[in-house]
C-alpha cells in the first residue's frame, strides 16, 4: 500500500440501495426522505455520505477523525471550539499536525475558526479545500414514500396513561447513485495519501454496509467504480449519468435488485473514448447486480471482462469483507 500523495485525478461512482427506510431525512420537514417534487427523485445530500465514511473510518478502522461526535464528562457534546481549544493551535506547524493527525480533514477540508490569541484581537481561520468532493446522490428512479403508523410505548404528558401515536416515512425502495472527484490539486494543500484514498474507498462501501441504524437498516453497496487519468487537470465527468436503469415495472413499484438491470452501456462506450487518458479503472461490484450493455445482460461476474474489453488496466477493489 502506497503513502506517496496522490498525483492523479479519478471520478468515483457508486451505488446502493434502501429497503423500508430512510436513506437521508430533512430535518427542516419532519425528518421525511428529501424528495425532488418535480421529479420524484429521491436525494441524498453529500454530507450523509461523508458521515457515514467518518463513522466507519473512527468506529471500525481506528482513524483519528475531527468532524465527530465528543461528549464530555458532563454529558454535552463538545463543541468545534472546545475541540479546537484543546489542541492549542498556535503556528502553522500545529495546523500541519491537525492535518497528519485527522483522515477527514485530508480528505475532505474544513474551515476552522481559530480564537484571538488576545482579548481585543481579531481571531482568524484555517481552510482546506478538500480533495474529495461528491454532488448530491440521487436515485435512479422515481420514489413514492410510505407513512408507517405505530405507537410509543413511553407515554407523552398529555397522555399519561397511554404510548403516544407516532408516524415515520419510509421509502419502500431506492437506488442510489452518487458521484465524485478526488482533485489532485487539492490532494498537495492536504497531504492526501493513496493509503488514505483506499481507507475512503473501504469507507464508503463497508460504511454503508455498517451503517445499521434503525432509519438506515437496509442498506446494501451495489457497485463502486473509480476511474484513474494520466493526464493532469483531466477528467471526463458526470459518469454517473451514464448509468440508466432497466426495468419493466413502474418506477414507484420497485422494491428489489432482481427486479431491475443497470444498463452501462454509455458509460462504457464513454470510457472506451476516452481510454487513452485513462491509467486505470478499480471496481467493487456485490453478486445479485445484473448489467445491460448494448442489451446484453451480464451478470456481476463478468463486468470485469466487459470492463477489460476497454483496453485499459482494470483492479478489483481489495476490500474488507464486513
Amino acid at each position: 500500500m502506497s503513502d506517496s500523495i496522490v498525483n492523479n485525478r479519478s471520478e468515483i461512482v457508486f451505488l446502493y440501495d434502501i429497503k423500508d427506510a430512510n436513506p437521508n431525512g430533512d430535518p427542516m420537514n419532519e425528518n421525511k426522505p428529501r424528495i425532488d417534487e418535480e421529479t420524484g427523485i429521491n436525494i441524498v445530500t453529500d454530507t450523509r455520505l461523508k458521515r457515514t465514511i467518518r463513522d466507519y473510518l473512527h468506529n471500525f478502522k481506528g482513524q483519528d477523525v475531527f468532524i465527530i461526535e465528543e461528549i464530555k464528562e458532563d454529558g454535552m457534546q463538545k463543541t468545534r471550539e472546545e475541540r479546537i481549544e484543546d489542541l492549542k493551535i498556535t503556528s502553522k506547524k500545529d495546523e500541519i499536525k491537525l492535518l497528519n493527525k485527522y483522515i477527514d480533514l485530508r480528505l475532505f477540508g474544513a474551515t476552522i475558526a481559530l480564537a484571538a490569541k488576545e482579548k481585543r484581537g481579531r481571531g482568524r481561520s484555517i481552510t482546506w479545500i478538500g480533495p474529495v468532493q461528491f454532488r448530491f446522490g440521487r436515485s435512479l428512479h422515481r420514489v413514492e414514500p410510505q407513512t408507517i403508523k405505530g405507537t410509543s410505548v413511553m407515554p407523552s404528558r398529555e397522555q399519561v396513561t397511554r404510548g403516544t401515536f407516532i408516524e415515520t416515512q419510509v421509502l419502500p425502495y431506492s437506488l442510489i447513485c452518487f458521484y465524485g472527484i478526488i482533485n489532485e490539486n487539492a490532494a498537495k494543500t492536504t497531504n492526501l495519501t493513496e493509503s488514505d484514498v483506499n481507507l475512503l474507498l473501504d469507507g464508503i462501501w463497508n460504511g454503508t454496509k455498517n451503517l445499521i441504524t434503525r432509519s438506515k437498516m437496509g442498506q446494501m453497496p451495489r457497485l463502486l467504480l473509480k476511474v484513474n487519468y494520466k493526464e493532469k487537470n483531466y477528467h471526463i465527468g458526470d459518469l454517473d449519468k451514464k448509468v440508466r436503469l432497466d426495468h419493466e415495472k413502474d418506477d414507484t413499484e420497485v422494491r428489489d435488485m432482481s427486479e431491475v438491470k443497470l444498463d452501462v452501456t454509455k458509460l462504457i462506450e464513454t470510457l472506451r473514448a476516452n481510454k487513452e487518458k485513462i491509467e486505470k479503472i478499480e471496481y467493487e461490484v456485490q453478486n445479485d447486480v445484473t448489467f445491460l450493455v448494448n442489451d446484453k445482460e451480464v451478470k456481476a461476474s463478468g463486468i470485469s471482462d466487459v470492463l477489460k474489453e476497454i483496453e485499459v488496466s482494470v483492479e478489483h477493489l481489495e476490500l474488507e469483507k464486513a
